[in-house]
């Protein structure tokens, strides 16, 4: 799944404001909507494949999660994860 954007014949990839207009709207809305009702609702229309390479990006850097019934939820909160990171008690095992 690395690189699923590449490989793709994307014919339009979206401006920073617009992924984070994205971004914003699935923070305030987690959980509430599936992909399809998710671009419905989106504040700014955007072409439905421009949404599509955001929704990949999304989930390959893990900032959104999809749920047993589709639906979007957002999971990286940057707060806890850099409280997790500088806990001692937390490391890779070698």
């Amino acid at each position: 799944m690395a690189n699923a954007l590449l490989e793709k014949d994307v014919l339009r990839y979206p401006r920073l404001d617009t992924v984070l207009m994205v971004e914003d709207f699935i923070k305030k809305h987690d959980g509430e909507f599936k992909k399809k009702a998710l671009w419905e609702h989106l504040p700014k229309k955007m072409m439905y494949q421009t949404f599509c390479v955001i929704m990949s990006y999304l989930l390959e850097s893990g900032k959104i999660s999809v749920d047993a019934e589709d639906k979007i939820g957002w999971i990286y909160y940057q707060d806890r994860a850099e409280a997790w990171a500088k806990r001692t008690d937390l490391a890779w095992r070698k």
